[in-house]
């Protein structure tokens, strides 16, 4: 499939997912959101995949928000049913993706952006990289679950007061915070994503998604993230990804897992 807002590429088992709208600064659509979701979906499905790679195109912006000009018009109900959509498209996708999603933010990263990168499973950015939640400035509050997902990451005071202010902050301060995982310089940033990429690619699959379930369940009304733990450590047990690592461990070589 050609898709006209977004650019992918596969190196092995990564997958790396470019916005492309620069003259929007690779601001989210409605089009572009059902690009995402097609590719990842399709993602899912790849066992050649292991670890995706979300980016925006140019050193400009990661993604600098929703593409207002969409929406200006809507009523209530109308913008109830855009952030579900979203939501379910796209952003609990990632979240609850048991492949690793990496958010490689090389610049502005807004509203909607943020919350694109709040949804990947970690997030590493550029040392100019800006990052905020300015939709009460327009009247609006994050709809892509940012309200939730902020406070997840950084507590709730710092969440509300980046909410309620509207303001921006660098790279280092998203770092301090435990937004961001690493901060590197602009021409390092995919290299460095890539090699981590790598890094994960190397272990199991299915232990890999097991863990993602377990950590999320933590985060989920009405679940016991131990409980969970506990579910998906024994399932481990019956994987063949466990047979191979064990019999790797003892014949003291490096697992080869499928």
């Amino acid at each position: 499939m050609t898709y006209k807002n977004i650019l992918i590429e596969q190196s092995e088992a990564i997958l790396t997912i470019s916005i492309n709208r620069p003259d929007k600064l690779n601001a989210l659509n409605k089009a572009t959101l059902e690009e995402l979701n097609h590719v990842i979906l399709e993602a899912k499905n790849n066992k050649t995949i292991r670890v995706i790679i979300i980016t925006g195109s140019g050193i400009k912006a990661f993604v600098a928000g929703a593409d207002i000009s969409e929406f200006a018009n809507y009523d209530n109900l109308q913008g109830a049913n855009l952030a579900k959509q979203g939501q379910t498209l796209v952003f609990d996708l990632i979240q609850n993706l048991t492949k690793p999603v990496i958010a490689a933010v090389n610049g502005f990263a807004l509203g909607g952006g943020l919350e694109l990168a709040m949804a990947a499973h970690f997030r590493v950015a550029s040392s100019h990289a800006k990052m905020g939640l300015p939709e009460v400035s327009l009247g609006l509050i994050p709809g892509y679950g940012g309200t939730q997902r902020l406070g997840q990451i950084v507590g709730r005071g710092k969440a509300l007061e980046m909410i309620l202010s509207a303001s921006m902050i660098s790279a280092d301060e998203a770092l301090k915070y435990g937004l961001v995982n690493y901060v590197v310089e602009q021409a390092d940033l995919l290299d460095f994503c890539k090699k981590l990429a790598a890094k994960i690619a190397g272990n199991s699959s299915s232990a890999i998604a097991a863990a993602i379930t377990a950590v999320n369940a933590n985060f989920e009304s009405g679940k016991n993230g131990f409980d969970e733990e506990v579910k998906q450590f024994g399932a481990c047990f019956g994987t063949p990804d466990f047979k191979e690592g064990t019999s790797a461990f003892l014949e003291k070589r490096k697992a080869r897992f499928a």
